[in-house]
């Protein structure tokens, strides 16, 4: 899920949203967000992080990324040491360190809505290839390019893994990787929208023509909404941040919310806030001066 490239750009201070409740949670993206774009995190950002743990604000890392990529993280991993992976189709503990974290909760893509999905969207945009990723596995079509820098567990077409009977069956299926090598990435996504109805939530975090299908109703806000009812946290006392559409829900769902200095159009508009890009620490930034208004 590569978010690196700028969409928009910005320097300046963060634009703060008007007065709410003390945050009692932080929930932040991590690549194009959190991360810095040659994966770090920088010593302020992890500074910033440990201080608002230690403030009793809990934080919590929500991505597109699967579980097997969270590595990047679990050094600053603190209290509940929760993380919501794949747009909300997985809540995982990772306290048990690089590869050995621990699915707490599930929320997969029924194998017939996968099906019926592959099959609508590659009728409405031929050329369309698939990736499945499930909660330890991933397959891909023998078409679908080198994007995550792993071998996949097999290479067949997606109808094939998804039916009764194929590799994926006795495993959730978290979440349809959709990629197409030419058309424009926004209007795929509208496309795919239009095509896939109700039967999967489309949405994308990637610069390319990446889409990512979740079972019907699953984001990362409506996740998070679960995780925060769990600790009597209302959406008033949330922070959140993001930069690409997989961050809309979420940052219209946040009590306050800030869209990152580089982030797309549609987090722009979604945030009620805005900050510094993530090459220049903009999560920290907000921290710092939230942290700064509590004393």
């Amino acid at each position: 899920m590569r978010k690196n490239e700028p969409v928009t750009s910005a320097t300046r201070q963060p634009e703060t949203p008007p007065a709410a409740l003390p945050p009692r949670l932080i929930a932040t993206d991590l690549d194009g967000t959190l991360l810095r774009d040659d994966k770090s995190v920088s010593p302020r950002t992890v500074a910033a992080l440990a201080a608002a743990e230690e403030a009793g604000i809990e934080v919590f890392f929500v991505t597109g990324r699967p579980a097997r990529w969270m590595d990047v993280v679990s050094d600053h991993v603190h209290g509940h040491g929760l993380a919501i992976v794949g747009n909300g189709a997985a809540v995982v503990d990772l306290h048990g360190g690089p590869g050995a974290h621990r699915f707490v909760k599930v929320r997969d893509l029924a194998p017939q809505n996968a099906l019926d999905a592959v099959r609508l969207l590659r009728e409405a945009v031929p050329g369309t290839v698939y990736a499945v990723e499930q909660t330890y596995g991933f397959h891909q079509e023998p078409d679908y390019p080198p994007l995550h820098m792993e071998t996949p567990d097999n290479l067949a077409p997606a109808e094939e893994v998804l039916l009764p009977g194929g590799v994926a069956e006795g495993e959730p299926v978290l979440k349809i990787l959709a990629y197409h090598p030419t058309i424009d990435p926004d209007a795929f996504l509208t496309l795919a929208r239009l095509a896939v109805g109700d039967r999967a939530t489309v949405t994308r975090s990637s610069p390319s023509a990446l889409l990512e299908l979740s079972g019907p109703g699953v984001s990362k806000a409506s996740t998070l909404a679960l995780c925060c009812a769990e600790r009597g946290i209302a959406p008033e006392e949330v922070v959140a941040f993001g930069d690409m559409p997989n961050d809309v829900e979420m940052l219209t769902w946040a009590g306050r919310s800030y869209a990152m200095g580089n982030a797309h159009p549609d987090a722009v508009a979604a945030a009620s806030g805005r900050t510094t890009a993530n090459n220049e620490d903009g999560v920290a930034v907000v921290i710092e001066r939230l942290l700064a208004e509590r004393l």
